[in-house]
């Protein structure tokens, strides 16, 4: 595993840290997730998607469904990226952002960690 890059983007004093991973496997995903919620133990939420050769997955870690895994796999998948990663650190700012402002938060938080980097 390899982190590439991360970005971090604050919307209404919420907090969005993305990480950008190459990975090999799905073992490698589970050690990312278990590493960054002991670095962010304060954190609210850690949405993630992976895609790997054979296989995908996305979690939205308690965030109402389909507002956060999915943004982040879809971010993934529309660059056609194999081997790739997207863990999203939330911390909550006390401000409730709603299903569409928690979706447009958690896709550019994982596009703008692919954009500064060239895959």
């Amino acid at each position: 595993m390899k982190l590439l890059n991360t970005f971090e983007l604050e919307i209404k004093k919420s907090k969005f840290i993305a990480y950008y991973y190459i990975i090999e496997t799905k073992d490698e995903a589970k050690e990312i997730l278990e590493k960054l919620r002991k670095e962010h133990k304060k954190a609210r939420h850690i949405p993630y998607a992976y895609i790997l050769n054979n296989t995908a997955a996305k979690s939205d870690d308690k965030e109402p469904s389909g507002t956060s895994g999915m943004p982040i796999y879809q971010t993934l998948e529309q660059n056609n990226l194999k081997n790739r990663a997207i863990f999203v650190v939330r911390y909550y700012g006390g401000i409730k952002l709603g299903a569409g402002g928690l979706t447009r938060a958690y896709r550019k938080a994982a596009s703008e960690a692919l954009n500064l980097n060239n895959h």
